[in-house]
């Protein structure tokens, strides 16, 4: 058994506090650092399924990537989702931990992890930004071992992630070899990594606008969205808490969530 604030000590030293965005909300959300744990489960959200296997399987702990306070809370109403949720964490005692934008930036966190799932050479992975004006950025640019076809890029990255498709916009008819990656809704970032010189974007959530402002600065962009580009940091994350605690509690990574989007 090992205290709340022992996970929160070790998630400091993985993803920095300090390397979260100023609009995000990571760390404890719900419960207190003297809350005793015994199981934690790590996920990418903390879902009303999330929940309720906590409370069935006897968790005191959820880590997670997406906080699961996200704005300000104004009322507490458990006939709404949001009120229904925390209030089956609270009634249930399990404490909720979120490391966020911070674990994205963070080395080795998510864009690092993405950046190995889709072939990326280790040795040539940067942030994405010039070393003048970022030092550690949300995003990555790295290199492919070897030019690929475009589309064979795109195959790529879809079994890289297990994703049962993605969506590929096409740049031109050049060959990938530098690409530039942002987890989960990164489309902002198109504009820098056509700019750094990438042949490709690897990314989620990608609208209409973007993909024509891709086309128009002849970058290819791969879509793998925004569950499949985060999803791979979840059992990672949680063997690197069981290198710190061992046997001292008992970590699962949940194997059960699906992205909400299917294909039909």
């Amino acid at each position: 058994m090992i205290k709340c604030r022992e996970v929160m000590d070790v998630m400091e030293r993985i993803a920095p506090k300090r390397l979260a965005e100023d609009w995000d909300n990571p760390g404890l959300l719900v419960g207190s650092p003297d809350d005793e744990i015994r199981r934690i489960i790590v996920c990418l959200d903390v879902r009303e399924e999330t929940a309720e296997r906590a409370q069935a399987e006897g968790f005191q702990m959820i880590v997670a990537h997406h906080p699961v306070i996200f704005k300000g809370v104004k009322k507490l109403r458990t006939d709404l989702p949001d009120g229904r949720l925390l209030g089956r964490l609270l009634r249930a005692g399990v404490s909720v931990f979120a490391a966020h934008t911070n674990l994205d930036c963070a080395e080795g966190g998510v864009n690092d992890i993405l950046a190995a799932r889709i072939g990326l050479d280790p040795a040539t992975i940067v942030p994405l930004g010039t070393a003048e004006t970022i030092s550690e950025s949300l995003g990555r640019v790295g290199k492919l071992p070897a030019p690929v076809k475009a589309k064979a890029f795109a195959e790529q990255v879809k079994k890289g992630l297990g994703a049962s498709s993605v969506r590929f916009v096409s740049g031109g008819n050049h060959p990938v070899r530098k690409v530039g990656l942002c987890s989960g809704s990164g489309a902002e970032f198109i504009e820098r990594a056509a700019f750094t010189g990438c042949d490709a974007f690897v990314t989620g959530d990608v609208r209409y606008h973007d993909a024509q402002r891709a086309a128009a600065l002849g970058i290819h962009v791969v879509d793998a969205g925004h569950f499949a580009t985060e999803q791979p940091v979840v059992e990672i994350l949680a063997a690197r808490l069981v290198e710190d605690f061992g046997e001292k509690v008992e970590i699962v990574a949940d194997d059960r969530a699906k992205d909400f989007f299917e294909i039909v």
